[in-house]
Protein backbone atom coordinates (compact mmCIF):
# COMPACT_ATOMS: atom_id res chain seq x y z
CA UNK A 1 0.00 0.00 0.00
CA UNK A 2 1.10 3.48 -0.62
CA UNK A 3 2.73 5.21 2.11
CA UNK A 4 2.16 9.69 1.53
CA UNK A 5 5.34 11.95 2.52
CA UNK A 6 4.45 15.57 3.40
CA UNK A 7 7.20 17.68 1.63
CA UNK A 8 6.53 21.29 2.36
CA UNK A 9 4.02 24.02 2.32
CA UNK A 10 3.40 24.89 -1.66
CA UNK A 11 5.11 28.71 -1.14
CA UNK A 12 8.14 26.97 -0.10
CA UNK A 13 8.54 25.98 -3.38
CA UNK A 14 8.27 28.28 -6.19
CA UNK A 15 8.40 27.69 -10.00
CA UNK A 16 11.91 27.44 -10.65
CA UNK A 17 12.58 26.08 -7.35
CA UNK A 18 13.77 22.12 -6.85
CA UNK A 19 14.15 19.98 -3.04
CA UNK A 20 15.26 16.71 -2.38
CA UNK A 21 13.13 14.71 -0.49
CA UNK A 22 14.53 11.39 1.48
CA UNK A 23 12.22 9.01 2.06
CA UNK A 24 13.79 5.10 3.30
CA UNK A 25 16.31 4.32 0.84
CA UNK A 26 14.84 6.70 -1.48
CA UNK A 27 16.43 9.92 -2.38
CA UNK A 28 13.54 11.98 -4.62
CA UNK A 29 13.67 15.50 -6.99
CA UNK A 30 10.75 17.38 -6.22
CA UNK A 31 10.28 19.93 -9.34
CA UNK A 32 7.89 23.39 -9.64
CA UNK A 33 8.03 23.81 -13.02
CA UNK A 34 5.70 26.95 -13.91
CA UNK A 35 3.65 26.29 -10.85
CA UNK A 36 3.07 22.64 -11.34
CA UNK A 37 5.18 20.55 -9.33
CA UNK A 38 6.59 17.36 -10.47
CA UNK A 39 8.56 14.16 -8.70
CA UNK A 40 11.30 11.95 -9.91
CA UNK A 41 13.68 9.71 -8.37
CA UNK A 42 16.85 11.92 -8.22
CA UNK A 43 19.09 9.50 -9.77
CA UNK A 44 20.24 9.26 -13.38
CA UNK A 45 19.72 5.85 -14.43
CA UNK A 46 22.90 5.82 -16.38
CA UNK A 47 25.74 6.19 -14.05
CA UNK A 48 23.57 7.34 -10.78
CA UNK A 49 24.26 11.24 -10.97
CA UNK A 50 22.41 13.01 -8.45
CA UNK A 51 19.40 15.43 -10.77
CA UNK A 52 18.84 17.60 -8.22
CA UNK A 53 22.14 18.90 -8.79
CA UNK A 54 21.82 19.01 -12.58
CA UNK A 55 20.49 22.28 -14.49
CA UNK A 56 16.61 22.46 -14.49
CA UNK A 57 14.81 23.90 -17.53
CA UNK A 58 11.62 25.43 -16.52
CA UNK A 59 11.03 26.63 -20.12
CA UNK A 60 11.02 22.40 -21.20
CA UNK A 61 10.19 20.81 -17.58
CA UNK A 62 13.62 18.88 -17.65
CA UNK A 63 16.85 18.36 -15.55
CA UNK A 64 20.24 17.63 -17.06
CA UNK A 65 22.13 15.44 -15.18
CA UNK A 66 25.32 17.10 -13.78
CA UNK A 67 27.94 13.78 -14.97
CA UNK A 68 26.83 12.84 -18.71
CA UNK A 69 24.66 15.78 -19.45
CA UNK A 70 21.68 13.05 -20.49
CA UNK A 71 18.32 15.36 -20.06
CA UNK A 72 15.11 13.78 -18.50
CA UNK A 73 11.71 15.08 -19.13
CA UNK A 74 10.63 15.57 -15.16
CA UNK A 75 6.99 15.14 -16.17
CA UNK A 76 7.89 11.38 -17.37
CA UNK A 77 11.54 10.35 -16.09
CA UNK A 78 12.34 9.25 -19.83
CA UNK A 79 15.09 9.99 -21.01
CA UNK A 80 15.50 12.70 -24.04
CA UNK A 81 19.22 12.33 -24.65
CA UNK A 82 21.93 9.75 -24.22
CA UNK A 83 23.86 8.68 -22.84
CA UNK A 84 21.05 7.40 -20.79
CA UNK A 85 17.84 5.69 -22.16
CA UNK A 86 16.03 3.65 -19.36
CA UNK A 87 13.72 6.44 -17.76
CA UNK A 88 14.17 7.15 -14.72
CA UNK A 89 10.65 6.24 -11.38
CA UNK A 90 8.79 9.40 -10.86
CA UNK A 91 6.13 9.16 -8.06
CA UNK A 92 2.94 11.18 -7.97
CA UNK A 93 2.07 14.48 -6.24
CA UNK A 94 -0.76 15.16 -4.49
CA UNK A 95 -1.35 19.18 -3.44
CA UNK A 96 -3.56 19.19 -0.36
CA UNK A 97 -4.36 21.96 1.83
CA UNK A 98 -1.47 23.93 -0.12
CA UNK A 99 0.66 21.43 1.24
CA UNK A 100 2.99 19.47 -1.33
CA UNK A 101 2.67 15.54 -0.46
CA UNK A 102 4.23 12.43 -2.54
CA UNK A 103 3.10 8.98 -3.25
CA UNK A 104 5.60 6.53 -2.52
CA UNK A 105 5.84 2.91 -2.10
Amino acid sequence: MPEIVEVCPMSELQPGEVRLVEWEDLEIGVFNCGGTVYAIEDRCSHDNGPLVEGEFDQAHCTVECPRHGSVFDIRTGQPKTLPAYVPVDTFPVIIEDDTIKLEVD
